[in-house]
């Protein structure tokens, strides 16, 4: 970088579950822009040794993000002069109501506190009694009104933002975080093709992601010759057909060459926000099969990109796989849509620009204001 960077950020980004690609991806993408001194801090969601043990911080995320967060955030600010922060997801911004009132602060989120309590029994996650719930939404309510702006991940987040917190709606903006889908695009075109149809199904969780339901679906269409690829952290008991991979690394070229391999991706998840898989399947050209959970319609448009089912039915699954299965032209149309639509929509190199500008927006803002006499 040439010079003093005109602005200096600082991102706090959680790193739970697809929120690791997340980060990966923004560090990947902000380094891009010559304008901008990016200053991160990731923090962790494990917990070892002695703060392992400790009853509280072992079991509460909330307070675990918030502790380790503000430790980040004065190491940071130590070492370095910071224009802006930027938090993702809001989880570590609750307990930094004093660092939002002193830098202007961005929030982004998945879900609200609300909607994930809607999906939490999918994350072993149970409300607390009311009074605690009481006060989290007031904690979260306060983070929400202390950011200068909010950004979502999709529309159904937005609107959760509005309905649950009373947030106004031209305070926050849906971007999404996407993939870089000039990496993910397959070397060569797809085409019809002898031997058998691959699905491929990626997910950590199993269970959660409906990969034991799939597993079910996949035995009743076992005849028509298909074979299934899974790449999970869970054990998989050897059958016929059935492929299992542990320890892929996200973004990694062995990866990236399964989705290219596969000609359906299966997804058929309980309890989701908006998996970041699917964005890396639509950029690899393939049609996806989803259910209707939270924002997964906002990126697999059924009967456009893919096939929707209702969680947890299995013979609706079953049969969207058999129609895809047996009709190659229809697989191949929803994967060209599912390139265009995500190309369009949820390009992380794109979206990463349009994050920019609204924590540059708001750096200019708050410059403006000190320049103006009280």
């Amino acid at each position: 970088m040439n010079g003093t960077a005109l602005y200096n950020i600082g991102f706090v980004l959680e790193q739970a579950l697809g929120h690791v690609t997340h980060a990966k991806n923004l560090q990947t993408n902000v380094a891009r822009d010559p304008d901008v001194r990016a200053h991160w801090a990731l923090i962790p969601f494990e917990t070892h040794g002695l703060a392992a043990r400790i009853p509280l911080y072992k079991s509460n995320w909330t307070v675990r993000a918030g502790l380790r967060a503000r430790r980040s955030l004065s190491r940071l600010t130590r070492h370095a002069t910071i224009d802006a922060l930027f938090f993702h997801t809001q989880v570590p911004a609750v307990l930094a109501a004093d660092w939002m009132r002193r830098y202007p602060s961005v929030v982004s989120l998945d879900a609200t506190p609300l909607q994930y309590d809607q999906l939490g029994a999918f994350y072993q996650h149970d409300p607390g009694p009311p009074w605690l719930e009481r006060i989290k939404w007031q904690l979260n309510r306060r983070c929400f009104c202390l950011a200068r702006h909010l950004v979502t991940w999709s529309q159904w987040a937005k609107e959760g933002l509005i309905e649950g917190y009373g947030v106004p709606a031209d305070k926050i903006t849906v971007i999404p975080p996407g993939v870089n889908v000039h990496e993910w695009q397959r070397p060569t075109p797809r085409a019809p093709h002898e031997g058998p149809v691959k699905l491929l199904f990626v997910g950590a969780n199993l269970e959660r992601k409906g990969g034991l339901l799939l597993l079910e679906a996949f035995r009743r269409l076992r005849p028509l010759v298909v074979e299934l690829h899974l790449v999970t952290k869970d054990q998989v008991p050897d059958e016929p057909g059935v492929f299992v991979y542990h320890g892929m690394q996200p973004n990694s070229a062995p990866l990236k060459a399964l989705y290219h391999q596969a000609d359906i991706f299966v997804l058929p998840t309980f309890g989701d926000c908006l998996p970041m898989v699917l964005s890396e399947a639509a950029a690899a050209g393939l049609p996806a099969i989803s259910t209707r959970v939270a924002a997964i319609p906002e990126i697999v448009r059924d009967n456009e990109t893919g096939l929707l089912v209702p969680p947890g039915d299995v013979s609706a699954l079953t049969e969207a796989l058999r129609r895809l299965v047996l009709r190659p032209d229809e697989r191949l149309r929803f994967g060209e849509q599912a390139l265009s639509h995500v190309a369009r929509m949820y390009d992380a190199r794109h979206n990463a620009g349009r994050l920019l500008d609204v924590i540059k927006g708001e750096i200019e803002l708050s410059r403006i204001r000190e320049r103006i006499p009280a």
